[in-house]
């Protein structure tokens, strides 16, 4: 994969990383995944240290999860063609970002099983750092942004967040939860609660947009 300035050793990894369990349900991508994003973690938050040597913890987790969000990962799936050669089953349309960012961390995973940490850092941080340099400002979290609104504009009030349901199989579980302030409602989804949570005031920030 020439885009991603490595080639691969073993190229099976590489398909391997490609392949959804909804096409195989025994060899698929999810270990390499499970490993991509342990792989990609450090490296993100390696690259974060160097670059804002003056930011707090904090300021650097909110750029973190920003960039190692599921977003983030399809975009730069997409930009990288990841999109047009992934195997997959049936797919909705709400599932083709999640799809392609899981894509994503097990490509990482591949390169670090094929070539090592260093390899696997070295083509993360060619790709992360101009996504990182793109925003000299640290992002506030969406709970935070949505909180901060909601206090604004409804008199101190706080916004409330509900756990629905969890779908999907047991070892991969996907958290629903609701989140309802000023009026109106949303919902987000997530492998956990927090990412679920912060999903649901990502979309009640767009109904909202004051």
């Amino acid at each position: 994969m020439s885009t991603l300035n490595y080639k691969f050793n073993n190229p099976q990894l590489l398909e391997l990383a490609l392949t959804q369990s909804g096409v195989d349900a025994d060899n698929n991508n999810e270990r390499l995944e499970f490993v991509g994003d342990r792989v990609l973690g450090l490296s993100v938050a390696a690259l974060l240290y160097e670059m804002f040597p003056n930011e707090t913890e904090g300021e650097l987790a909110r750029r973190h999860a920003m960039l190692v969000s599921t977003d983030t990962l399809a975009l730069v799936a997409g930009k990288l063609g990841l999109s047009g050669r992934v195997r997959h089953g049936h797919m909705t349309a709400g599932r083709v970002q999640h799809v392609l960012a899981d894509a994503m961390e097990a490509v990482f995973g591949a390169i670090f099983l094929d070539g090592g940490f260093g390899e696997a850092q070295r083509v993360i941080t060619e790709i992360w750092r101009d996504l990182a340099a793109a925003d000299l400002t640290a992002p506030k979290d969406p709970k935070t942004m949505l909180q901060e609104l909601v206090q604004k504009h409804d008199n101190g009030a706080l916004p409330e967040y509900e756990f629905l349901e969890t779908t999907g199989a047991s070892h991969s579980p996907v958290f629903h939860v609701r989140v309802t302030a000023m009026g109106h409602s949303a919902t987000g989804q997530g492998t956990s609660k927090k990412t679920a949570s912060i999903a649901a005031a990502e979309e009640l920030l767009k109904i909202l947009a004051i």
